[in-house]
């Protein structure tokens, strides 16, 4: 608590400082957009050279440069657009609209990977990578379908569960702890096909960004890192179209004026097909994904502005009717773009997200339904006091619905008897205040603080347990057991079972050594309220996310980073960091655990502490024909659940078991090295070459160290959780794409992507099995891949 004040205290001798050397300045501000679209651009650099100041435009492509009075040369420079210069008389608070127009053709490749993902040394921001749209589709993924996620797994400090799996782990924390945002959306599931696909459609991307650490105080409610994604608005100047087909999908995406200039439509959808091929060949077994993104946008004068988003997708996967699983997500969201004066900027957002997750067991009977809804409304604001300090500040508040399941029969002669496990509803609210501050030259800081607050409400049919323990130690046996409810409670949602609050302060510092070197370093407090229970490596769809309450606290999240950054020559970038988090109220299962349907999660965990350290080295080569990246992780990532003290029959203080025996033991997602290399080649103007390798420690895992029989049934025991490993795990993936030749004013475009997935067939372990061997009597172990070589075809299309 005393940091907390002290960092608020930070805050407002900065911000008198800031204000009180205010002399006589005018403001200048306007919107950057790209001349051809009319599309708003993300992070361009508006800089006044005279003076070595400048900005970035924001989300939504303003900007606002608070300077003294005087004649100046503004230059504007943007990813892949051309660089503007143009002189501005600041004699008074002015508007300054730019447009920027498209690099020829032959440049493009070049200039596109040259800006984006590249660092800013004198942001204090840290922690955080960005990736352009054009590197997501040039990354060789399985069957050609570019991916966002399976991009982000070649940056450092980014892991997966294994080949195939959904979600994504970051700086060894949990998959459930990365907050995914599609235009200020919560995603609860971003994988198609359980992981071999992700949700987002690389033709509506406008922006990508990952925070690894040092997250803004506008970010809260999880503990590992967001991911935050923007889609395009959509071509108010013309109508076009672009797109691509596949071997196993195809999409399409068109766009185009409402009103010409002033406001637009984006429609885009993609589905896969490969089940219409099955019939052909007897099967009735059929895995597909479609997904709908669509967005609207409509600028009402210069200082409102309105924005209609939504995203639709399902996935369906069925064994010959009898086994059927839907899952997918919907998001809604309305935006109003308001500007208060040519300093204070303005964003209100109310948005609806819903993960929905069905099942059907149709040799059972029944028919399963669960799911998440949640309704946001969030307004943020940004306040340029001057050209050296900025104010972020905001409140947002969500409401959540939750479905943990309801079974029900689905033919008339069914055995199943229709319930509902309870339904759960909560509560977040926070408030934050956020600054960007500029010492000097050299020192640059960004700090903050967040307020959040979490109330689990009533419900229908909430256990009550004898001295509030829903898990009891037999200490005989050495076992835990689920304790029996001694009571049941049914409140409405207006009752509050319990509440939260919590402080989270954000602070971190760049200084800059020379033009091209500096250093950084952050510290992140972050509160997360909701939790997933896993007793896979990866999540799956049927995992039961659960609020905090009575019996489940917050999990809190404390991170520390200090880095070094250093361009070197003009071509080479190098990004090094160190971290180290601490995690408390992290829950895991105890052993036996039955998670599926469980009424009362709160009966099968314990909570424990968690911890995550690490280096990470990303060396990077920005421009050229050739460029590319080389990213290495040496992390560890650990668990700790020990048991609770009690007192026995004698009066004797003892300890529970835990789990683990409560020693320290790796958490699923732990990765002792991780190496990714990713390099891209333009031959000339028809043919480039892209290919990436990975290589990681395997997974941790549990294999059965022995057997015993009992009653004639062979029993395996195993030994510390996590105690072993899978093999490593590696791969190469090659790509070239030929562009026809074509005229320069044909509006037709098009490419042909030919890529091999994991060229050397490695066949990698995504787990391995014990068996006895039918014929020899003795034991074995089998190894389950997924991939061997697969090699595609895909052709992208644009007019």
């Amino acid at each position: 608590m005393d940091f907390c004040r002290s960092v608020m205290g930070i805050m407002v001798i900065l911000f008198f400082v800031s204000t009180v050397r205010a002399q006589e300045r005018y403001t200048l501000s306007g919107t950057v957009t790209e001349a051809n679209t009319n599309e708003t651009l993300i992070g361009v650099s508006i800089i006044v050279t005279s003076l070595n100041r400048g900005t970035a435009t924001n989300q939504y492509g303003f900007y606002s440069l608070t300077l003294p009075e005087g004649t100046y040369e503004v230059t504007v420079s943007a990813i892949g657009l051309g660089q503007q210069t143009r002189e501005v008389v600041l004699d008074q608070d002015r508007r300054v609209d730019f447009k920027l127009e498209e690099m020829t053709e032959e440049l493009e490749e070049v200039v596109l990977t040259e800006n984006v993902e590249k660092i800013n040394l004198r942001a204090p921001q840290m922690s955080v990578n960005a990736l352009s749209s054009q590197t997501i589709k040039e990354v060789p993924v399985v069957l050609g379908e570019s991916d966002v996620i399976k991009s982000l797994l070649l940056l450092p400090g980014v892991s997966s569960g294994g080949e195939a799996a959904s979600g994504f782990n970051v700086r060894g924390g949990a998959a459930d702890q990365n907050l995914i945002l599609l235009d200020e959306a919560i995603i609860f599931n971003s994988s198609h096909l359980f992981g071999f696909f992700s949700v987002f459609n690389p033709d509506a991307i406008k922006d990508i960004r990952l925070y690894k650490g040092s997250i803004p105080a506008r970010y809260g409610g999880r503990l590992s890192s967001v991911l935050e994604i923007y889609q395009k608005e959509g071509n108010s100047n013309r109508f076009q179209m672009n797109g691509g087909i596949g071997a196993v999908a195809s999409r399409l995406l068109a766009e185009g004026p409402i009103v010409k200039e002033k406001g637009a439509f984006l429609l885009g959808g993609r589905a896969s097909y490969a089940h219409l091929f099955l019939p052909l060949l007897d099967i009735d077994n059929a895995a597909y994904f479609y997904d709908l993104n669509t967005k609207l946008n409509y600028r009402i004068d210069n200082n409102n502005s309105l924005f209609i988003s939504g995203y639709f997708g399902r996935d369906k996967f069925s064994l010959d009717e009898r086994f059927v699983n839907t899952y997918g997500n919907s998001v809604f969201n309305l935006r109003w773009n308001h500007l208060f004066s040519n300093k204070l900027f303005s964003n209100l957002s109310l948005i609806y997200s819903d993960y929905y997750y069905g099942l059907i067991l149709d040799f059972v009977g029944f028919q399963w339904d669960s799911g998440i809804r949640n309704a946001n409304i969030k307004y943020d604001l940004k306040h340029y006091i001057s050209d050296r300090f900025q104010l972020n500040y905001g409140v947002n508040n969500i409401y959540y619905a939750f479905n943990p399941g309801k079974i029900e029969p689905n033919r008339p002669d069914s055995g199943i008897i229709e319930d509902q496990i309870a339904r759960k509803y909560a509560n977040e609210f926070a408030a934050y205040i956020g600054a960007e501050h500029d010492i000097n030259d050299k020192l640059s800081l960004q700090y903050g603080i967040r307020i959040s607050h979490f109330t689990r409400l009533g419900q229908e049919e909430f256990f009550v347990y004898e001295n509030d323990n829903p898990l009891i130690y037999d200490a005989d046996l050495q076992i835990y057991r689920e304790a029996e409810p001694v009571d049941t409670l049914n409140l409405s949602r207006s009752e509050s079972l319990k509440s939260f609050m919590n402080i989270e302060p954000r602070f971190s510092l760049s200084y800059i050594l020379d033009d091209n070197t500096s250093v950084k370093a952050s510290v992140t407090r972050v509160a997360q309220y909701l939790h997933l229970l896993s007793n896979t490596n990866s999540p799956t769809p049927l995992d039961v996310w659960t609020p905090s309450g009575p019996y489940i606290k917050p999990q809190l999240g404390t991170q520390y980073a200090m880095g070094y950054f250093k361009r070197i020559f003009d071509d080479f970038s190098l990004e090094t960091e160190v971290f180290y988090k601490n995690i408390s109220n992290r829950i895991d299962y105890v052993d036996g655990a039955d998670l599926i349907a469980n009424e009362a999660v709160e009966r099968v965990i314990l909570n424990g502490r968690a911890r995550a350290y690490g280096l990470e080295v990303l060396l990077r080569k920005e421009s050229g024909r050739l460029n590319g990246w080389l990213s290495y992780t040496l992390s560890r990532s650990e668990q700790r659940t020990p048991g609770r003290s009690f007192t026995d029959e004698s009066g004797t203080l003892r300890q529970e078991t835990g789990i683990n025996n409560g020693e320290w033991y790796l958490t699923p997602f732990d990765k002792t090295h991780d190496i990714a290399v990713y390099g891209n080649y333009e031959l000339n103007k028809r043919w480039s070459f892209n290919a990436n390798f990975i290589f990681q420690t395997g997974q941790p895992t549990n294999y059965p160290e022995g057997q015993f029989e009992f009653q004639g049934v062979t029993v395996p025991y195993f030994g510390a959780r996590n105690s072993q490993r899978l093999p490593s795990y590696h791969r190469l993936d090659i790509a070239a794409v030929l562009k026809p030749a074509e005229s320069r004013n044909k509006k037709w475009k098009s490419e042909w992507v030919f890529s091999i997935y994991n060229a050397y067939n490695r066949m990698n372990a995504a787990s391995i099995n014990f068996r006895r061997n039918q014929d020899t009597g003795v034991n074995e172990a089998v190894k389950t891949s997924i991939f061997g070589i697969v090699p595609s075809v895909t052709y992208n299309f644009k007019f």
